[in-house]
């Protein structure tokens, strides 16, 4: 399905969700400090704000030859995992922005006829209290699934400090999975166990919804049908499991993971879980049967690669990625083969693009990145028609 917004320390990862980007190493963290980290997994967003002074900025650029016709959409604040309506009508996407009257990131509902968010303001249909992350239209597009903290506290949840120059997401137990109207009533609760559950993604048939919870003791996968009803664990590896996306046709999974294997690594994800916090800047991606069956990794690139989303063909996976990256940054998006061949580079700005999309009817792909920002620490959402 991390995550995620604000400058994410400029590196990785939130969420099928993707709770946030992840850091790299701690020379980056003076210039990308992480500014209002949205956690969820699919992910936060939180992008590197300085660009070299000297190049122009775009939305566009010329190697980008699978968009066309690029758009944006929003025009300052944080702004990321923007996910379709089922008739490709609209998105819904979580921000943070002050001329929203916002200071957490809540969940937001664009009508894509209606114009951008500039000339238009986007409708909140999250309950403006606690923090939110990664919202999913339901089958009928008349409601959205979301995890908020609002029960645990009206006010937005802390930040946590860098531990030691490392860069790390918060894995907050407030976290429960709701369903709300798109006048923001909410309707039902899904999930009240002790932990996190967030990260929740829906089955493009709309029969099945995957999630992420801390319920086990560990950061783990878990399907559930789109009720609530019959919640089953589908992943079981020490790491975390976040951030799962169906395929078109509902059969798999994608998602992002980190696989500690030595005892310095154990003990490392172990001690900073307890803490509830994750370090995301070493994940790989993973696809398996939606029943969790026949799982195997797909990466084997180093940094963070995170932020998965099946091609239309069901064929390849578009992602985010700064494993050709030094410092940290710059996240582009990049395709593969689900069989780990065949990489490609998609886009190529300087900074940060993730969180990408697919329209349900594969023609259009909508995404985040810190491009055409004015060199600030803007994350926004940009829309553009596909070229295979």
């Amino acid at each position: 399905m991390k995550k995620l917004f604000g400058l994410f320390a400029l590196a990785l990862l939130v969420s099928a969700c993707n709770n946030g980007n992840p850091t790299a190493t701690e020379e980056t963290t003076a210039e990308v400090e992480a500014a209002n980290p949205h956690e969820g997994h699919h992910g936060e967003h939180h992008g590197h704000h300085g660009m070299e002074a000297e190049e122009e900025e775009r939305v566009h650029y010329d190697e980008e030859v699978h968009l066309k016709n690029v758009r944006q959409l929003t025009y300052g604040g944080d702004n990321a995992e923007a996910y379709w309506s089922f008739d490709d009508q609209s998105l819904v996407f979580q921000a943070n922005n002050p001329a929203w009257g916002t200071s957490c990131d809540q969940i937001y509902v664009m009508n894509l006829a209606d114009g951008t968010p500039d000339s238009i303001p986007p409708a909140m249909v999250s309950t403006s209290l606690g923090r939110t992350t990664c919202a999913y239209f339901m089958p009928g597009d008349t409601t959205i699934i979301y995890a908020s903290t609002h029960l645990g506290d009206d006010e937005c949840p802390p930040v946590p400090e860098r531990k030691e120059g490392r860069y790390v997401w918060p894995i907050y137990d407030s976290y429960d999975i709701f369903v709300a109207d798109l006048e923001g009533n909410i309707v039902s609760q899904y999930t009240d166990n002790p932990g996190y559950d967030a990260e929740a993604t829906l089955s493009p048939n709309g029969d099945k919804i995957v999630f992420t919870s801390t319920r086990s003791g560990d950061l783990e996968l878990y399907v559930m049908n789109v009720d609530g009803t019959e919640v089953t664990q589908i992943t079981n590896e020490l790491g975390y499991d976040g951030g799962a996306f169906f395929s078109p046709d509902g059969s798999k999974i994608v998602w992002r993971a980190s696989r500690p294997t030595t005892a310095e690594e154990v003990e490392k994800y172990k001690g900073l879980l307890s803490e509830g916090l994750v370090e995301p800047t070493n994940m790989e991606l993973f696809v398996a049967n939606a029943d969790g069956s026949d799982a195997r990794q797909i990466t084997e690139l180093g940094n963070a690669n995170w932020a998965p989303f099946f091609h239309p063909s069901g064929e390849k996976i578009l992602f985010s990625s700064n494993h050709m990256s030094e410092r940290g940054f710059p996240f582009n998006l990049f395709m593969i083969n689900l069989d780990g061949t065949g990489l490609e580079q998609v886009t190529f700005d300087s900074a940060f693009d993730s969180f990408p999309m697919f329209s349900n009817d594969g023609k259009y792909l909508v995404f985040g990145s810190n491009r055409n920002n004015g060199r600030t620490r803007s994350t926004n959402l940009f829309l553009a028609e596909w070229v295979d």
